[in-house]
């Protein structure tokens, strides 16, 4: 099991291959924040790194590894989050992933679906520092686009909800209708995102007990 010094030694290893803070934090599962935050503490040491310094950072770490690195596995994980999504009458015929994670995941659904791939990479991916809305996603030239087309979102996790509203956005932008969203585990437990009903294998909610 992985503990805060495990995260700051894998962001001091992925900055140190020049990977951007915004793909630090989708390859982690954290939030742009947090990931801003473990690339910070990299530079200590665990002793160096006191109790209060790890208290600051407020997020959830998710590692679904186990599932990643079984084809098997993945595919079991993408009939699930299939089976969530086959409900709709509109009858998607594009199965969207998001980059990078999603992307596995999106492709078992669109084969249990038998719908047409797309792929989208946020912009978060480009982040270091600032303003993240002065930098622009896209959708991959390799796969399908998304004009004319119902779409399913598929991603791995929900962390603010950032990356899903611009999805569904550059899918309304580029002439597709966004019909609904699977995620394997959400931070927020959303609802909906933009009007488009979000679904998802696991939910997270915080509790805090008084004393």
């Amino acid at each position: 099991m992985k503990n805060v010094d495990d995260l700051i030694s894998d962001a001091a290893s992925l900055a140190n291959r020049g990977v951007s803070k915004g793909e630090i934090a989708d390859e982690l599962n954290v939030s742009r924040e947090t990931a801003s935050w473990l690339v910070a503490r990299s530079g200590l040491t665990s002793q160096d790194t006191q109790p209060e310094d790890r208290r600051k950072s407020h997020d959830i770490h998710v590692d679904w590894n186990a599932i990643g690195r079984d084809s098997t596995r993945l595919t079991h994980i993408g009939n699930a989050m299939a089976n969530m999504l086959s409900d709709y009458s509109e009858e998607p015929s594009l199965t969207v992933g998001i980059e990078k994670a999603g992307t596995p995941l999106a492709t078992a659904v669109a084969q249990k679906l038998d719908t047409d791939l797309a792929t989208y990479t946020p912009r978060k991916h480009q982040w270091e520092e600032g303003d993240i809305e002065d930098l622009g996603g896209n959708f991959s030239r390799n796969f399908a686009g998304a004009h004319g087309y119902n779409c399913y979102i598929v991603d791995d996790t929900i962390t603010s909800g950032t990356t899903l509203r611009e999805t569904i956005e550059a899918i309304n932008d580029m002439g597709g209708n966004p019909v609904a969203a699977a995620v394997l585990i959400d931070k927020q437990g959303v609802e909906s995102i933009e009007g488009v009903p979000v679904h998802s294998l696991i939910d997270i909610v915080p509790v805090h007990g008084g004393s």
